[in-house]
């Protein structure tokens, strides 16, 4: 278990769909949220500002217990039209950006953990990660690449007292998919409900695990 009362945690992305869901939860449940997104002027797009962020939540709150990474954008189209300039804006905000918060936090989270809290990385790869969609393959492969990353560097993050849990849910009911940055969105079956996503990764979170596949959506 993890308690999430007093616990200081980022979540970046929180003015999206999910984000600012999940946000809202863990306030509920009692923890200190440090809110992070592009629209209140943090572009996380490079090691500097990403640095920027972490240090001004620890100078604020004197720790860092948790890190939530749910900022991300999608692009729709065929593979064989895919242009550069997508391919590169999809992998910085879904993978490299992701991978820096969760390098540069782990001074603070193995901080928290020596300080005797259970420090935890969430990440949102989303079941695309599991299995890549047509029509979707640049947005696919990289949510996938940070899915690959996350297991392999749970591993190590384990041994500093570092729980990174990845969360792979189905396509949710929220804005993501009207706001791409290339391609039109196709019809999607019903969505999953973003409240209950939400909840689920929370409850995930309170609960000590350490997967969320898209069967535990």
């Amino acid at each position: 278990m993890t308690t999430l009362q007093g616990a200081v945690v980022l979540v970046v992305g929180a003015s999206g769909g999910l984000g600012s869901r999940i946000a809202d939860q863990l306030a509920g449940n009692g923890a200190i949220v440090a809110r992070s997104s592009k629209s209140m002027g943090h572009d996380l797009r490079t090691p500097s500002a990403i640095q920027a962020v972490l240090d001004a939540t620890n100078a604020r709150y004197g720790r860092l217990d948790g890190l939530v990474v749910a900022s991300g954008v999608v692009a729709f189209g065929a593979a064989s039209e895919l242009e550069a300039a997508t391919v590169d804006e999809l992998f910085a905000v879904n993978t490299t950006g992701p991978i820096d918060l969760i390098t540069q936090s782990q001074p603070y989270l193995a901080a928290s953990a020596r300080e005797g809290r259970e420090p935890f990385v969430v990440t949102l790869s989303g079941v695309v990660a599991e299995a890549p969609v047509a029509g979707l393959a640049a947005y696919s492969a990289s949510k996938a690449g940070l899915a690959a990353f996350v297991v392999a560097a749970a591993r190590e993050y384990r041994r500093a007292g570092i729980r990174i849990l990845d969360a792979r849910p189905g396509h949710t009911g929220t804005a993501l998919s009207e706001h791409p940055i290339a391609g039109t969105a196709p019809r999607f079956g019903a969505a999953l409900d973003p409240d209950l996503v939400a909840a689920r990764i929370v409850t995930a979170i309170a609960d000590g695990e350490k997967d969320l596949p898209s069967t535990a959506f």
